[in-house]
């Protein structure tokens, strides 16, 4: 019998690529979210039955526990940006674990962050330390992945700014020097893959996964203006500014940062040294010029008919 794999949030950003990994491998994935109806985009990436999708609430144990039943491998890919952390990447994170534990689960793999820390100012950062701490607890054999910035057709982060500069001239950057290390989203969803299919090998550890280049705020957006054709005239925020802008405004709708964001870029989302990361799963990071310009292109004013499309 093959694996079966079930998948708290499969059909999210990250979740939809780390469903066609296991796909590919000849798992069978079940994707448990809320309202599963969203994720069925992904039937037609299956062989028949190879993929079940159930209603599933992470915030509920019973319902965590319902969706993981007769499951291999357990994977909680469940995360928010803002609202109730501790809800969500807390409590939600121990469901999910206690769910696989009582499934006879072999493997549990947790989704968490890099700079995930219980002592952190940021509570997202926070909240991701104590919900390492809280599987790790529930289930002591869990893989804990803490990714960097994870980029992708789909995100949220490289997607945002190139959207801004098709409607801006004039472009602000916050927290100029805070350094990132953005990660290929399909790069990500092989290592959660392996982590899954391979407890022998990562059960119990914690890896941290950066990709091969380090860059500032203002280093990635002059590289995103660069991709797309742009030329927005940027200006970097002094940060008592931003401060106030995160203070103040991050309270209404549509505010450019939050106060707990504004907190999270106090850190440089890198790598620590010495940390464990992809080259225990035998993977190359693809660096963000090899992958992102392929859809990117969608940003310049003639799109794909650009000159410089290929760019």
């Amino acid at each position: 019998m093959s694996d079966v794999v079930t998948l708290f949030g499969g059909g999210g950003f990250l979740g939809r690529y780390v469903a066609q990994e296991l796909l590919r491998s000849g798992a069978r994935v079940r994707i448990a979210e809320r309202d599963p109806s969203g994720a069925y985009f992904l039937k037609p990436l299956s062989g028949l039955g190879q993929t079940q999708f159930v209603p599933a609430d992470i915030t509920r144990v019973e319902s965590a526990r319902k969706a993981a039943i007769g499951s291999t491998a357990v994977v909680n890919l469940v995360g928010i940006l803002k609202g109730k952390f501790e809800t969500v990447h807390v409590e939600g994170a121990r469901n999910a674990a206690l769910a696989a534990a009582a499934a006879g689960a072999s493997a549990f793999v947790q989704i968490s962050a890099i700079g995930a820390d219980p002592a952190a100012a940021s509570a997202y950062a926070a909240s991701k330390g104590k919900g390492e701490a809280a599987v790790r607890a529930a289930f002591p054999g869990a893989t804990i992945l803490r990714p960097s910035i994870v980029f992708g057709p789909e995100d949220g982060f490289i997607n945002r700014f190139a959207q801004m500069m098709e409607k801006l001239p004039i472009l602000p950057v916050l927290r100029g020097a805070a350094k990132f290390q953005p990660v290929w989203v399909a790069d990500v969803a092989r290592a959660v893959a392996q982590a899954a299919l391979q407890p022998g090998v990562h059960a119990g550890k914690t890896y941290e996964l950066g990709g091969p280049q380090a860059m500032s705020m203002t280093e990635l957006n002059a590289w995103i203006a660069q991709a797309t054709g742009r030329a927005p005239k940027m200006i970097e925020i002094p940060d008592k500014v931003g401060e106030a802008m995160a203070r103040f405004g991050g309270r209404l709708p549509g505010a450019p940062i939050t106060w707990d964001q504004w907190l999270m870029l106090q850190s440089d989302n890198v790598v620590s040294p010495g940390a464990a990361g992809f080259e225990a799963f035998g993977i190359e990071p693809a660096p963000l010029a090899a992958v992102a310009p392929q859809w990117l292109v969608r940003y310049r004013r003639q799109g794909r008919f650009s000159l410089n499309a290929s760019a």
